[in-house]
C-alpha cells in the first residue's frame, strides 16, 4: 500500500515558493535588460540577462516610479530582486524593489566612504549651519545656463520675490568639468560678495549625473564659502554630498527657490492684515479722542458763564437763606403764640374766681338749707369743733414736743436736761426738764424739791 502523500500542483508551487524565498533573500542581480514590456497598470515586466541565462523580472509600478532615466532594451543594470516563484504558472522570477545603471554600486561606496569621511570632519555638522537672511535683497544661482532647473528657480523667484536680484555663476553641472567649474563659481561669488544668498542647483538623473556635486573638492568650498549655500540638486530622493554640507537642503532646485526666499503673496496679505488692523486701531483712538474732546468740551466754559453760573447759584443759595430765615422766624412766632395761649389759660382771674365762689357760696348755702340732716351736720360740726386741738389749746392746754418733733405723752421718756418744745393757744416756747415726775408722784414732792 502506497502511503505517500499526492500534491496537487498549486500545493507544489506554494511549498516551491516558499522554499526558494528561504533559500534565497533579497539581493543585487546585475545583468542586460531584454523583452521590456510596459503594462497599462504601470507595471514593468522584462527578462534580465547574461551570456549563459535569463530570468524572468517584474517591477510593479510603486517601486518603479523612483527609477529616475528611462529605461531601454539592452541596458546594462542592477536590480536588488527577491527571487520567487509566479504559483499560478510555476515560473521563476525575481520582484524588483529598486534599480541602478551598472556601475553604480561602486560609485555608491565611494559616495558613502567620502559622506563618512567628511561627517566625522565635521562638516555636515548642525551647529556650523548658518541662518539665511529672511528678505534677501540678492541672490546667486550656480548651474549651468542650459539647465531646465535655471528656468524653474527664475520663474519662482520671480513670482515670490521679484524684489530680489538674481546673479548668475554659470558653471557645467554634469562630466569631468563639473567639479572644477563649481568650485570656481563658489569662488567667485565668495570673491565678489555681491549676494546673500547662494542656491547651488542642478535637475535630477542617475548616481553618474550627479557624480559632480558628490566631490570632496566641491564639498570643502561649499564648507569655506562666506555665503550660506542652498543645494538643490536632483530629485526629492536624490542625495548628495553637497546637500549633506550645504547650509540647507531643498529637495528639488524650485524649492530651494522657495526655501531662499518669503512668498510676498502671504507677505502682502499679511501686510494688508496689519493695515487694517492699524486702520482699526487708528479709528477706534481717534473715536476715543473725539468723544474724551465732546467731554472736555462740554466741562470747559467761559469765565463769564462761569461767574454768571455761580451768579445764579448764590442767588439761589440767598433765597433758600431768606425763605429759611422767615420759616424760621414763623415757627418761632407759632410757638409763642401756643406758649401765650397756654400761659393766658393757665394765669388766675381774681375776678372771675371771687364770682365763682360766690356762686358756689350761694349754692351751698341754698343746699345746706335744703338739706334735712342740715342739724345733724350742725351737731357734728360743734363736736368736730370740740375736738379741735386748737380748741382744746384755748381750753388751757399745752403740747409738748422733743426735738425731734416727737409728742410727749409719758414722763418715763424724759430724762433731766432734755430739752422741749411747748406749743400753747397763741405761741410757743422751749423748756429744759430739771427734774422727771412719774406718774402718781405727789406734786408736793415736786414743788418741795423745786
Amino acid at each position: 500500500m502506497n502511503l505517500t502523500p499526492v500534491l496537487s500542483v498549486s500545493e507544489l508551487n506554494r511549498l516551491a515558493r516558499l522554499a526558494l524565498e528561504k533559500a534565497l533573500p533579497s539581493c543585487w542581480v546585475a545583468g542586460e535588460v531584454s523583452n521590456l514590456s510596459r503594462a497599462a497598470s504601470g507595471h514593468w515586466y522584462f527578462t534580465l540577462k547574461d551570456t549563459q541565462a535569463g530570468v524572468r523580472c517584474a517591477m510593479f509600478r510603486n517601486r518603479n516610479q523612483f527609477v529616475d532615466w528611462l529605461l531601454r532594451e539592452g541596458e546594462q543594470v542592477e536590480v536588488r530582486a527577491q527571487p520567487t516563484l509566479y504559483e499560478a504558472r510555476g515560473d521563476y522570477q525575481l520582484i524588483v524593489d529598486a534599480m541602478r545603471r551598472a556601475g553604480a554600486g561602486a560609485l555608491f561606496e565611494a559616495f558613502l566612504k567620502l559622506k563618512a569621511k567628511l561627517e566625522r570632519e565635521g562638516l555636515f555638522a548642525p551647529e556650523r549651519k548658518r541662518a539665511l537672511p529672511r528678505y534677501p535683497r540678492s541672490l546667486g544661482v550656480i548651474t549651468s545656463i542650459q539647465a531646465a532647473a535655471l528656468r524653474d528657480v527664475l520663474s519662482t523667484l520671480k513670482r515670490r520675490w521679484p524684489a530680489a536680484a538674481v546673479i548668475l555663476y554659470p558653471s557645467p553641472v554634469q562630466g569631468n568639468d563639473a567639479p572644477a567649474g563649481l568650485r570656481a563659481a563658489l569662488a567667485q561669488a565668495a570673491s565678489r560678495l555681491e549676494c546673500e544668498v547662494l542656491l547651488l542647483v542642478r535637475g535630477g538623473g542617475s548616481l553618474e549625473d550627479l557624480l559632480a556635486f558628490n566631490d570632496e573638492g566641491l564639498a570643502r568650498a561649499i564648507a569655506a564659502s562666506p555665503i550660506p549655500v542652498i543645494s538643490g540638486v536632483g530629485h526629492e530622493t536624490d542625495f548628495s554630498i553637497a546637500d549633506f554640507v550645504a547650509d540647507l537642503r531643498a529637495p528639488t532646485p524650485t524649492a530651494a527657490a522657495q526655501l531662499a526666499t518669503p512668498d510676498r503673496e502671504e507677505i502682502t496679505q499679511h501686510l494688508n492684515h496689519l493695515i487694517r488692523r492699524q486702520r482699526h486701531a487708528q479709528r477706534r483712538h481717534l473715536d476715543a479722542t473725539a468723544l474724551r474732546l465732546d467731554s472736555l468740551a462740554r466741562r470747559l466754559r467761559h469765565p463769564a458763564q462761569q461767574l454768571a453760573t455761580q451768579r445764579q447759584h448764590l442767588g439761589h443759595l440767598d433765597n433758600r437763606l431768606r425763605l429759611a430765615r422767615l420759616a424760621l422766624l414763623e415757627r418761632a412766632r407759632q410757638r409763642t403764640e401756643r406758649l401765650r395761649g397756654r400761659l393766658d389759660a393757665t394765669k388766675p382771674n381774681p375776678d372771675g374766681l371771687r364770682d365763682r365762689v360766690l356762686r358756689l357760696q350761694v349754692a351751698l348755702a341754698m343746699a345746706w338749707n335744703q338739706r334735712p340732716e342740715r342739724k345733724r351736720l350742725e351737731t357734728l360740726g360743734t363736736h368736730l369743733r370740740h375736738l379741735n386741738p386748737q380748741a382744746i389749746l384755748e381750753r388751757g392746754y399745752s403740747i409738748a414736743r422733743d426735738t425731734r418733733g416727737r409728742v410727749i405723752r409719758n414722763s418715763a421718756t424724759l430724762t433731766e436736761g432734755d430739752r422741749l418744745d411747748l406749743v400753747f393757744s397763741e405761741g410757743g416756747a422751749y423748756a429744759q426738764v430739771t427734774q422727771v415726775r412719774l406718774h402718781g408722784e405727789d406734786t408736793q414732792a415736786w414743788e418741795a424739791a423745786d
